[in-house]
């Protein structure tokens, strides 16, 4: 941690005096980590974690002593922990001055518990103070040294002795987790740095000649002014003194903006930010950060001046407007309209020259010359623009005579010229694109881009690597389409079809050299032959995440869905399958779908043979309607082409298909159908369609795909009520049961578990499980699975227990020892529903004796602490049976130090699930008195009666449920009253729900012992009410109703002997 803190964490202050963490991104990682190793050492290495430091850890904490439960002796002054070593506490905190010691792992962790959303703001205030925290953890012959390090030498020699120091055995397996630690955040340091861009000199050179370029009093000018603070440059490129170089300093800037005061800049490798100005009176500056660091110049102008970034992006736009000109404009009116374009490429190209700059890496030697091949291929690129553009042309001058064509070939000659300067700044435009949208991409949504984002920097460091043969061999290849009649270039698309395109240095030598543009360009043509030769070629190298990004950006979808409505089978199979492997992002899919291609996809799928023998033109059929599934497969993962979908007719196709006796057609049906079941349109189309019976049928299926695909979209569907029947009508639970025993594969695993948990909500289909024996299969998976099984495993658990058949089988094979143990999970899926699951084990009260000896209640207590209001009430729920059924209920509650207190501040929860869960847990506790007594000075009873305007049924149960059980304490009946929750009670009687009025009842009944409580009620209109309720054939309602207004009629009668005496 010593080595890490000194050497990985970014410092303020660049040495001089006491610096202080700054709060950026590494260090905030850095930070997290280290609150992770202190919570591991507290709870996986107790005797580590109870070593006393050998000098306390000390800072200025910002903790309130109101945050520190019964394990601290509580003072106005200070904090002391009841644990201590010697009659020495290992935690004492001053209240007046702040300053805080802890002298051991446990207390620290104990602190950053209390600290709670706190934790990174005192840790970062412990790291300042205590520079080299294991001196004083381990004593100071173990400071963090420069070279050798003998620590470990001299703490092993006391180990081999024993009796010299008893503690020397722990305190070298505590260093041993430090170093540990250490070597993990050098490396997440380590990480994170050499993903940083850092700056250069020229790169900020070039930044302020672009923005000078561009400055001025105008109204669309970026700045006023721009200016260095010092004119003499050294020969490095800086223009800070040397004394400032040395920390990263490359310049000084002043810039004047439209709408803000004058900016004084810092420009240092690290980033731009503000400084303190100039010294008054002087031309010094003041060195030191005020503010945040921004990447570069652009980002940090464009965050102060909101005027800088709306002309920036006028620039831009103003560029892509002058892109595309008419091309019979006038040379005069080409020539002024090129100036005006090469102005707005001015920015383009010092952005970009800026951009490569900053990415450049090191020079190798033994490498070939780059640069050399950039130009070439820079010019091959404008060769080939250069002839399609001229081809345009041409085909426009046909018909006209010599001399006016002479005349346009010179504006021919113009335009062409300007539609290379275009071509070559693609590029830049995606830059100042990126620039005014902050650098982010537009349409990154989904995982699969980040990945390709990693693949693009993993090329760029290997792009000075030496290329094998093949790289060089398909540029040759490309030459020859470029360049050939129709036959070569068929014979050139063989040819390159014999390469391995599924090999990624094939794949990015097409890229490299220009190839997409040519295939794409051969699908825009009329030659059969040439389409389909490149499209089997995309098809295959599609797969690759940087080409699919390539092709999008180049146009070529757009190409490919108008192949779609081709009279070719061929190509219709072709293109649908080349879509289905480039729409994995999101703009892909966008492009589709704009263009009209979920429509011909879907007519794709208009086929109807269904027979398995088949003609060669009926198996052509089958063929294209399997490559349009399999496109719509890929667009499904995007809710607009879902609708898309379903609007263009496309789910009673998908229904026909799912017939089929075809598994190849089958797998992309149904995964089409699984991935759109998310959305309710869809499964009750899957429902009324009569689809489940196919998928039930495909269940039995020999391919494992098609049978996971059919699981994960059972899975979907059956939170559907009448689907869950139907799956069991077409009996389709035994099959399931069967691939729940395929642990082997676990993508069929988690599909086939989700599917018997769905299916198990219906208590019709766990009677059905209980016969076919999944609890004890399901058992056998809670060990050695990942979270995505483990979730599915135990919620289906969770349901199942329900049955007290399989509540007893699950405590016969041991299941409930290792659902305890996933208590102790982070997973919040997970927890939720291992927390359902215990709760439905302790109902029965041998599953409760083993969930108490397994310390499971305290588990699920602690699991009240989560900040995810899921968890909170899922716990709280699973609270009430384990109190309600354990031996001693009453003292295990206060047994849990500070626990009652944490259930009572639930009631401040804004979550209504979170709301009726913890009123349900309170009723179940203040069934003891000695506990009732307890959370009525925590106040409890101001808490519920603030809560009995709620209209929610489900809350209004459980909430008088907790009223009528905290009534029974001293004066608890006369402060409901006094804090207004009787009139509202009143108003439950008025539901619905037949549970809100018993509950609701029995509450009333027990505040009508106080008399203003009587009234109160009368007033409001009870009695009518109640005696409508005491027609109830539940007797618990009409004994509480009776008795209600039993107590309000003795009331009134006690009122008339006092008037007549």
């Amino acid at each position: 941690m010593g080595v890490a803190l000194t050497r990985a964490a970014q410092w303020t202050a660049a040495g001089i005096g006491v610096g202080k963490l700054e709060f950026t991104p590494l260090n905030i990682s850095l930070l997290n980590s280290i609150i992770k190793f202190v919570e591991y050492v507290s709870s996986k290495h107790p005797q580590e974690a109870a070593l006393v430091f050998r000098e306390p850890l000390e800072w200025k904490s910002n903790l309130e002593i109101s945050g520190f439960g019964a394990d601290y002796q509580i003072s106005k002054k200070t904090v002391v922990s009841k644990e201590n070593v010697d009659g020495n506490p290992l935690l004492i905190l001053d209240a007046s001055t702040g300053v805080i010691k802890v002298s051991t792992f446990h207390q620290l962790a104990k602190l950053l518990e209390i600290a709670q959303k706190e934790k990174l703001k005192e840790t970062q205030a412990c790291l300042e103070a205590n520079r080299d925290p294991i001196a004083k953890i381990l004593g100071p012959s173990f400071a963090t040294v420069e070279g050798e390090d003998k620590s470990m030498l001299r703490l092993l020699e006391k180990v081999k002795k024993g009796d010299e120091e008893p503690e020397a055995e722990a305190q070298m397996k505590l260093l041993l987790l430090l170093q540990q630690l250490d070597m993990q955040l050098l490396n997440t340091s380590l990480q994170k740095i050499s993903q940083e861009v850092r700056l250069n000199p020229q790169a900020i050179k070039n930044d302020v000649q672009l923005l000078q370029s561009f400055s001025g009093e105008g109204d669309l000018t970026v700045l006023k002014s721009i200016n260095y603070t010092s004119e003499y440059e050294f020969s490095n490129g800086c223009r800070a003194p040397p004394w400032r170089q040395v920390y990263g300093d490359i310049c000084y800037l002043i810039i004047n903006t439209h709408d803000t005061e004058t900016l004084y800049v810092t420009c240092n490798t690290a980033g731009v930010y503000l400084n303190g100005g100039l010294v008054k009176d002087s031309e010094d500056i003041i060195y030191d950060r005020s503010g945040d660091i921004y990447k570069d110049l652009i980002t940090f102008l464009k965050e102060k001046s909101p005027i800088f970034a709306e002309n920036l992006n006028r620039v831009q736009q103003n560029f892509v407007l002058q892109k595309k000109p008419p091309s019979t404009r006038k040379s005069q009116k080409a020539e002024v309209a090129i100036n005006e374009e090469l102005e707005s490429e001015r920015f383009s190209e010092y952005q970009d020259k800026n951009k490569f700059e900053r990415k450049k890496p090191p020079p190798k030697p033994k490498t070939r010359d780059t640069k050399k091949e950039e130009a070439s291929f820079v010019h091959r690129t404008l060769e080939s623009s250069h002839r399609l553009s001229i081809k345009d042309e041409k085909a426009q001058l046909k018909d006209q005579d010599t001399k006016k064509v002479k005349n346009e070939k010179e504006n021919i000659e113009i335009v062409a010229t300007r539609k290379y300067k275009c071509l070559t700044a693609q590029e830049k435009t995606h830059l100042i694109q990126r620039i005014v949208s902050d650098g982010s991409e537009e349409f990154s949504e989904s995982s699969t881009e980040s990945e390709e984002e990693k693949q693009d920097m993993n090329r760029q460091q290997e792009s000075n690597a030496d290329l094998p043969s093949e790289y060089w061999q398909i540029q040759k290849v490309v030459k020859y389409l470029k360049g050939g009649n129709q036959t070569a270039t068929v014979i050139a698309l063989c040819s390159m079809r014999d390469f391995n395109l599924t090999n990624e240095t094939c794949q990015l030598a097409i890229r490299d050299v220009g190839g997409l543009e040519v295939l794409i360009n051969l699908l825009d043509t009329e030659e059969t032959k040439c389409k389909v030769g490149s499209l089997r070629i995309l098809k295959e190298i599609s797969k690759n995440p940087q080409i699919r990004r390539s092709l999008a950006e180049l146009g070529g979808l757009q190409i490919m869905v108008k192949i779609l409505d081709s009279s070719n089978k061929d190509l219709k199979c072709l293109a649908a399958e080349t879509i289905a492997n480039i729409a994995k992002f999101r703009r892909a899919r966008q492009t589709v779908r704009l263009h009209g291609g979920i429509q011909r996809l879907v007519g794709l799928l208009d086929c109807v043979p269904t027979s398995a023998q088949l003609t060669a033109e009926q198996e052509k059929d089958i063929e294209v309607a399997r490559c349009g599934a399999l496109a719509l497969w890929s667009c499904s993962k995007s809710k607009k082409n879902k609708d898309a979908i379903r609007k263009a007719g496309g789910i009673p196709l998908l229904a026909c298909l799912l017939k089929s006796p075809h598994e190849n057609m089958l797998i992309p049906v149904v995964g089409t159908l699984q991935e759109c079941a998310s959305e309710p349109s869809y499964r009750l189309a899957i429902r009324t369609e009569n689809m489940v019976k196919n998928l039930v049928r495909n269940l039995s299926s020999e391919s494992e795909e098609l049978q996971m695909h059919c699981a994960r979209a059972i899975f979907k569907c059956a939170e559907d009520e009448e689907t869950r029947n139907l799956v069991r009508t077409h009996f389709g639970l035994g099959p399931l049961v069967t691939l729940v025993s395929k642990s082997y594969n676990k993508q069929l695993l988690a599909a086939a578990t989700g599917a018997v948990w769905k299916c198990a909500i219906s208590m019709e289909n766990v009677e059905r499980f209980k016969h076919l024996k999944v609890a004890e299969t399901l058992i056998s998976l809670l060990i050695g699975q990942p979270e995505e099984v483990l979730i599915n495993v135990v919620g289906a658990l969770g349901q199942l227990a329900r049955d007290p058949v399989i509540r007893g089988a699950i405590r016969r094979s041991g299941g409930i020892d290792p659902l305890v143990n996933l208590l102790t999970g982070t997973n919040n899926a997970l927890l939720v529903n291992v927390t359902k699951a215990v709760g439905e084990c302790a109902v029965d009260a041998e599953n409760m004796s083993i969930i108490e000896s397994l310390d499971g209640v305290r588990l699920l207590w602690s699991l009240l602490k989560k900040p995810n209001p899921d968890i909170q009430a899922s716990a709280a729920w699973a609270l009430c049976p384990c109190i309600e059924n354990a031996k001693e209920a009453g003292e295990m509650v206060r047994s849990f130090v500070g626990g009652l207190e944490l259930i009572v501040n639930l009631l401040k929860s804004d979550d209504m699930e979170v709301l009726a869960s913890v009123c349900a847990a309170l009723a179940k506790i203040a069934m003891d008195e000695e506990n009732l007594a307890v959370i009525t000075d925590h106040g409890v009873v101001q808490m519920l009666s603030s809560l009995t305007y709620t209209r929610d049924d489900m809350l209004r149960q459980h909430l008088a449920d907790a009223v009528a059980c905290c009534c029974k304490w001293g004066n608890n009946r006369v402060a409901f009253g006094e804090t207004g929750a009787v009139a509202p009670l009143v108003h439950y009687l008025k539901s619905k729900s037949p549970l809100v009025h018993r509950a609701t009842a029995q509450a009333l009944y027990q505040l009508s012992f106080d008399p203003n409580n009587c009234i109160t009620m009368h007033e409001n209109g009870v009695v009518k009410l109640l005696l409508n309720l005491m027609d109830s054939t539940d007797e618990v309602l009409q004994e509480a109703a009776a008795g209600c207004i039993a107590n309000i009629r003795r009331l009134a009668l006690a009122n008339e002997k006092a008037r007549y005496k």
